[in-house]
């Protein structure tokens, strides 16, 4: 080795540093690595290679309730808020422990870090779809007391049926008083959560639903009340349920009884597989994992495999990632701010322990993604955060993304 005397470098014949040898997968199982998880890491590629390959190791994603769970409960109690019912963070908000803007930012520290060392990868990142989906934001408010039971719930739901999803949403307090139902009576039905749950939630505007069909959705749901500022309890109160004849679209119901829940049930179970719904919920998913723009023949194969298996959310998922145009998709997706930083630890190998001050990387993940664009659940509006590329490549998250990975 010929070295310059004045070259400020030491000449040295050896590696100043050695790596353990890594066994790179195909680019198949690359591909469904980013995509479905946090994004790649040595000790991920070796548990693919002992699960016998990518599909095996997918097929046992989809089942979570096989998989060890420790990072989820472990990291859970880092702050005492994340695995608490509401009551018990009203009251340590009342009391002064911890006002429930703080128990927000914990929790949304809580899904990325999840996110970074779960054992179950394919369920946080479909906990995170369907937290965008059904979008409840993390911003304290008349919310917050709700919003980490809310993420709870749907993690725990994240991989079954849709139809069983959709009825735990519509009826979850966090929900209603986000969208107005908790305080909805039969005396002034608050059209707000019937309409989103329309528009948003299930068959979209493209169904041609009416404004009477909102009218008649919102009368079903009311009942669902939150004692708002008060008390905080979640009840059902059938004196505060409308009845009467409900038509939306082809569904209809007598809606005689006082308690209206067993109408509520079968109006979500109605939507929840209405052809349109299923088109609805394969698009987002190919927009989300496939394309912008995803083609009609793949939503359309979709929404047919979710049909015929009654809602069901893992056979939709196999279905995608068989397709021809999941495979040609790889490198074709903008990573958001959320899975920019996930994956940014994952690559550097960062370790996340306890945090026990406010600039441990446990709390700094959230600033650092609020710094590339938008916390997690951040959205502003009930549609949830966007999936496309124009959203996320502005010159301000590339320099925020620049400044974020410079400084890690």
């Amino acid at each position: 080795m010929t070295v310059l005397q004045n070259s400020p470098r030491m000449a040295t014949t050896t590696p100043v540093t050695t790596y353990a040898r890594t066994t790179v997968l195909n680019s198949r199982s690359l591909h469904i690595i980013n995509r479905f998880t946090g994004g790649w890491t040595r000790a991920l590629g070796a548990e693919v290679t002992r699960a016998g390959g990518i599909d095996k190791w997918f097929a046992r994603q989809l089942s979570p309730s096989l998989l060890p769970d420790t990072f989820y409960t472990s990291t859970g109690t880092w702050w005492s808020s994340n695995l608490a019912d509401a009551l018990t963070t009203i009251a340590r908000h009342n009391d002064g422990v911890e006002n429930v803007w703080e128990a927000n930012a914990h929790y949304q520290s809580w899904s990325l870090i999840r996110r970074i060392g779960s054992e179950r990868q394919v369920q946080e990142t479909m906990a995170n779809f369907w937290e965008h989906h059904f979008h409840v934001p993390t911003d304290g408010g008349a919310t917050g007391a709700f919003r980490q039971e809310y993420g709870r719930m749907i993690r725990r739901l994240a991989l079954g049926r849709f139809d069983v999803l959709l009825n735990a949403v519509s009826t979850d307090p966090a929900m209603g008083t986000y969208l107005g139902n908790a305080t909805s009576t039969k005396y002034a039905p608050n059209e707000n959560q019937g309409r989103e749950l329309l528009e948003l939630h299930t068959v979209g505007r493209a169904a041609g639903y009416t404004e009477d069909d909102v009218k008649s959705s919102a009368r079903i749901l009311t009942g669902y009340r939150v004692d708002v500022w008060n008390t905080w309890v979640a009840s059902y109160q059938p004196s505060a349920h409308w009845t009467g004849p409900v038509k939306v679209l082809g569904f209809s119901h007598a809606n005689s009884a006082a308690d209206g829940r067993e109408v509520t049930k079968a109006y979500l179970d109605y939507l929840a597989r209405h052809p349109a719904t299923a088109k609805r919920i394969a698009r987002k998913l190919a927009v989300h994992f496939v394309s912008d723009s995803p083609t009609t023949a793949l939503v359309d194969h979709l929404a047919s495999v979710y049909l015929a298996n009654d809602t069901a959310i893992a056979p939709v998922l196999k279905a995608l990632v068989a397709s021809k145009e999941f495979l040609a998709s790889a490198g074709k997706k903008t990573r958001t701010p959320e899975e920019d930083v996930i994956a940014t630890y994952r690559a550097l190998g960062v370790t996340i322990a306890r945090p026990a001050v406010d600039e441990a990387a446990a709390n700094a993940i959230l600033w650092q993604t609020d710094q590339i664009g938008m916390t997690p659940f951040g959205w502003p509006r009930p549609d949830g955060r966007p999936d496309t590329a124009s959203a996320w490549t502005s010159v301000s998250r590339l320099l925020g993304s620049f400044e974020v990975h410079y400084t890690m």
